[in-house]
């Protein structure tokens, strides 16, 4: 697990693609200039770790575009010691951005083989969630909420009741929704019953598996 000078220049490279495409939250860029996303992938793709791409990771799931996993985390707006909830570890690399930030992490993944593979990972690297989870993203965590934020890392068909209801006032959801293409979506709780949606154009995702036992 090696990370090198040449690693750090490629990152270098991939914050300034990040800032000619929008991004300008320093934080989300300071932890994407920092964190070694080569690690995170099978070693066949370490020359693709540091373009704005997607790619495959286990069990058919990718690792997102560093756009998108910008632009998610700077909709969120973490502040340190924010409570977070993720709903789809998969390989990490959101959830090293996210604790990058200051952020308590609570991270759930619903494939068994991601979630032993990356509860194991992280740490190894230094980044430690509060808690990683093997359940169904659609019911979130109801025994840590309230929550200061929400982040969902796959396409969802609808927005679940569970994590609206999950938030804090003041909190913020961040979720891509739709089948074939996703809308990303930021709710705001402005009150018990009372949320804000903003949208934020078209992106793509893996689907969020819903647990059907």
């Amino acid at each position: 697990m090696k990370d090198t000078f040449k690693h750090k220049g490629l990152r270098q490279q991939l914050v300034n693609v990040l800032i000619e495409k929008g991004i300008k939250s320093e934080p989300v860029l300071k932890a994407i200039g920092k964190i070694p996303r080569h690690l995170f992938m099978d070693s066949g793709f370490l020359d693709h770790a540091y373009q704005d791409k997607a790619f495959p990771i286990a069990a058919d799931q990718t690792i997102s575009q560093p756009y998108t996993v910008a632009f998610q985390t700077e909709l969120l707006d973490v502040y340190p010691e924010d409570k977070v909830l993720e709903i789809g570890t998969g390989s990490g690399y959101q959830t090293a951005v996210l604790l990058e930030l200051g952020a308590r992490v609570y991270s759930i993944e619903r494939q068994q083989e991601l979630f032993k593979k990356t509860s194991k990972f992280l740490p190894q690297l230094g980044y430690r969630a509060k808690s990683f989870i093997f359940g169904d993203g659609y019911k979130g965590l109801p025994q840590e909420a309230p929550f200061d934020s929400i982040i969902v890392t796959a396409g969802a068909p609808y927005v679940p009741k569970a994590l609206l209801s999950q938030l804090k006032v003041g909190g913020r959801l961040v979720i891509p929704v739709g089948d074939q293409v996703q809308i990303m979506n930021l709710f705001i709780r402005k009150g018990p019953k009372e949320f804000e949606q903003h949208e934020f154009g078209e992106f793509r995702f893996v689907p969020l598996l819903e647990d059907k036992n």
